[in-house]
């Protein structure tokens, strides 16, 4: 069978709990000893009724009575092992999904991430796996007893009784029928539920991260609508949900309570005409009861179902989903680290895009060589640095590293290979050294000492009291954006990568700082290749190369002296800047 053929909780569950068949055999072995207990008790309440208190025989009342408690010991002792193991075995299986889930998304190009959106992927990692494993809890813990009892009860009811058990026949369609309706109702309102709850996740990010900005712009009263319209669809959809279910419950305790009204009718008369002992009505009932809370208990895990099947395919279409970029079946290995970077008549289109984002690209950069990127905002600049580490692959040509096209080589190779330091310098929660160890986990504090030395920030980490052992909110956003960046630089040079990319990294930093960490970078990187992507002309103008993009395409090459002359792109960029005396 197709795994496109297996969407749904079933085939989630068949997927994931195959693994532990052992504990849920176990569980099933348990839950058979329970049935068959609690079936049990009611004919042995039954010849206590009929042989000892109606004849008086206190022998027998005291004997049976014995009996009795050590079932109930056993039906006990099978019912907390039972709960135990099956409770176990359900934690296993979301521990197992949520850690599916998060192996999957790590392998996920940033075409797959943008297309499922992180709010969607963080619900569909916490709340939807949360779901499904309430499902395997109450189906390890109750549903499974529910069909053993349901049936044996029918075969002990049908034993005592047959005429008398016709009621049965009556119920349990009434209460079938009634349960269909309610869950084909109930189905789309659960999958609408779920992206409602996404929709609520990201309005709550947006404005956790952008508070700030809510407050410069007087937004806080826009904001609160905003969430309020997410917060009341997803109030209103899931009062229609629970309505469905307010009125199953009580319809459904209805029903039982009126078989159990006409069961003691009619048996009254049986026992007023001597056709049953008064033992034996009181066991039917109890059976009548033990099937109608079977079905009663199935139907609350039914109520559950709904909503984890569609929380299952949420899952199921991460898991499922092949990122665009991986590994090669047959990589290159043992290529030699030099750092050399080159792009070959390059194109690229996100997906869906009829026109490409970058088209014709070609350029050749390598050791100790410095290759500036500049154009308008919206010209491709992060996009075509993006490429050489994969994070998108091209649609056209290849670009190469150490003469290797990057689709040929190993992720983890390639990767070793680059320092990057982002457009948006990220900051993970911590301390200001485990943040710079994410370049070399066995750099010494003097050597994280000398690359904040480089990035010029030894001077603000110095200032804190703990120095390297300074806390770092997450995303770093108890420090400045300049001290984000020059802390993100540190943490690519402690990489000591062959080839060094620098987003628009320095465009936090006053012109000052900017001149002198260029300059202290110039000294640490005469083996490396520099590539760096810059808003300023002031960044980039001294670098032996500069590559100018307009609308995604090279409209110039050279050093800051020739495009002046042959460039009228980067003539209006520098002029823009420096005025027309920095042209001259």
């Amino acid at each position: 069978m197709k795994r496109e053929k297996a969407f749904g909780v079933i085939g989630l569950l068949r997927e994931r709990l195959t693994p532990y068949w052992r504990q849920i055999v176990l569980v099933l072995a348990l839950l058979f000893v329970q049935a068959i207990t609690n079936l049990y008790l009611p004919t042995l309440n039954a010849d206590l009724i009929n042989n000892g208190v109606v004849k008086g025989d206190t022998h027998y009342i005291l004997v049976t009575g014995a009996f009795m408690l050590g079932v109930t010991l056993v039906l006990a002792i099978a019912t907390v092992i039972a709960v135990y193991w099956g409770s176990k075995t359900a934690m296993a299986f979301g521990r197992d999904v949520r850690g599916a889930l998060f192996r999957k998304v790590e392998s996920f190009s940033q075409a797959e991430l943008n297309h499922f959106g992180t709010p969607s992927l963080i619900t569909r990692s916490t709340n939807d796996v949360q779901q499904v494993q309430m499902v395997v809890l109450m189906m390890l813990n109750v549903t499974l007893a529910a069909p053993i009892m349901a049936i044996g009860g029918v075969i002990m009811a049908l034993r005592l009784d047959v005429p008398l058990s016709s009621v049965i026949l009556v119920s349990l369609p009434i209460m079938g029928v009634f349960i269909g309706l309610v869950l084909t109702r109930a189905l789309p309102l659960f999958r609408a539920m779920q992206k409602m709850i996404d929709r609520v996740n990201q309005v709550t990010r947006e404005v956790l991260s952008g508070v700030r900005v809510i407050r410069a712009f007087d937004r806080t009263r826009y904001e609160e609508q905003r969430f309020d319209v997410a917060n009341a669809d997803l109030t209103g959809t899931t009062l229609r949900v629970t309505r469905l279910f307010a009125v199953m419950i009580p319809t459904l305790t209805l029903i039982l309570n009126l078989s159990t009204v006409a069961i003691m009718w009619f048996g009254s008369i049986q026992v007023a005409d001597h056709g049953m002992p008064i033992g034996d009505l009181t066991a039917f009932l109890t059976y009548i009861l033990q099937i109608l809370m079977s079905v009663l208990m199935a139907t609350i895990m039914l109520v559950m179902v709904p909503r984890a099947s569609a929380s299952a395919e949420r899952i199921q279409q991460v898991l499922y989903t092949e990122p665009s970029v991986i590994d090669p079946e047959t990589p290159v290995k043992d290529a030699a680290q030099r750092g050399h970077v080159e792009f070959r008549d390059v194109e690229f289109r996100y997906p869906g895009a009829e026109d490409p984002v970058l088209s014709g690209i070609s350029f050749a950069t390598g050791p100790g060589e410095v290759t500036a990127i500049v154009g308008s905002t919206g010209s491709g600049k992060s996009t075509l640095i993006n490429l050489i580490p994969r994070f998108y692959d091209v649609t056209g040509g290849s670009v190469l590293v150490d003469g290797v096209d990057v689709r040929e080589m190993e992720l983890q190779d390639l990767w070793r290979r680059i320092g990057l330091v982002p457009q948006k310098a990220f900051l993970f929660s911590g301390t200001v050294a485990s943040n710079l160890r994410h370049g070399d986990e066995q750099a010494s504090d003097e050597e994280l000492w000398r690359y904040l030395e480089i990035a010029q920030g030894s001077e603000f980490v110095g200032e804190m009291p703990e120095g390297l052992e300074a806390a770092v909110d997450q995303g770093g956003a108890n420090v400045s954006g300049g001290q984000r960046q020059r802390l993100a630089i540190a943490r690519a040079l402690a990489k000591k990568a062959k080839i060094q990319i620098y987003d628009d990294s320095f465009s936090a930093l006053d012109f000052t700082t900017d001149a002198r960490l260029r300059a202290a970078l110039k000294k640490e990187t005469t083996a490396a290749t520099v590539i760096i992507v810059a808003q300023r002309v002031g960044t980039v103008m001294h670098a032996g190369q500069i590559i100018v993009l307009e609308d995604g395409t090279i409209v110039g090459k050279g050093t800051h002296d020739e495009l002046l002359v042959t460039s009228d792109t980067y003539r209006e960029i520098v002029a823009s800047q420096l005025g027309e005396e920095g042209v001259a």
